[in-house]
This record gives C-alpha cells, sequence and structure tokens, in this order.
C-alpha cells in the first residue's frame, strides 16, 4: 500500500476535471488517496483572500465562493494529513537545510516523509531537492 498526498497543484487540477489527474485518481484505492492539511490551507487561504478583495466585483465574488465550495467537496471526499508534531519538526529541520524552497512545499514534504507518502506534484524543482522524498506527476 502507497500513500499518495495530492499537491495543491494537482488538487487545482482535480477541480479544474484534468482528465489524465481524474482517472488517476479514480485508480487509487480511496484509503491510498489523500492531501495534506497545508495544501487546503493553501487553497482555502486564497479563495479567502479572493473573497474579501471583491467584494465589489460580484463574478470574481461569485468565482471565490464557488472556488471556496469546491475546495470543501474535494476536501471532504478525500483524506486530509494533519500536520503533526513530529511533521513540524521535520519541517524546522528541512528549513534549516533547504532555504530555497518555499516554506508550504517544505511543509508538504515533511508530511509526507511523516507518513512514507509520495508527493503528487507538477513542482518538481523544489520537491526534488528535498532527500528520500518521493515525488510522481500525474499529468505526464
Amino acid at each position: 500500500m502507497s500513500l499518495y498526498i495530492l499537491d495543491t497543484d494537482h488538487l487545482v487540477l482535480l477541480a479544474e476535471g484534468h482528465a489524465a489527474v481524474t482517472q488517476r485518481c479514480l485508480s487509487v484505492s480511496a484509503r491510498d488517496l489523500a492531501t495534506s492539511i497545508v495544501s487546503i490551507e493553501e487553497q482555502l487561504g486564497g479563495w479567502y483572500t479572493m473573497v474579501r478583495k471583491s467584494r465589489h466585483n460580484l463574478d470574481r465574488l461569485e468565482r471565490a465562493y464557488r472556488g471556496l465550495s469546491q475546495t470543501i467537496e474535494i476536501a471532504a471526499g478525500l483524506r486530509v494529513v494533519p500536520f503533526t508534531r513530529a511533521a513540524l519538526e521535520r519541517h524546522v529541520e528541512l528549513k534549516r537545510s533547504l532555504r530555497r524552497v518555499g516554506r508550504m512545499d517544505l511543509a508538504i514534504a515533511a508530511i509526507a516523509l511523516e507518513h512514507d507518502a509520495t508527493v503528487v506534484t507538477r513542482n518538481r524543482s523544489d520537491f526534488e531537492q528535498v532527500p528520500d522524498l518521493l515525488i510522481e506527476d500525474w499529468t505526464a
């Protein structure tokens, strides 16, 4: 059994109905498919920001609320892997040694490492820098 953790980019592609990503997600057992709480935070944070900035633009506001709803629906259908104390401690270690990799990417990597999981992402340039991290791109 392998646990696959969808990075934020793959969550977006899944929400958009990307054929290859959707097909691969459907081919994996529900217990083996997840996302991280960090990816959910990224998604919700982006939509919350758009809501706050769109008060006078009804089209943007509608899009922001649709995005919020979609994120919640997708999260409800996936296992959401928490940011445990062990993953937080690993995250601190990774930040010390990989200063050029984004904080959120390192958080997702730390969560994946703590769960012996594979990160499913298109962002190879950052995630490949993390030692021992398994990554796959389901868009290829």
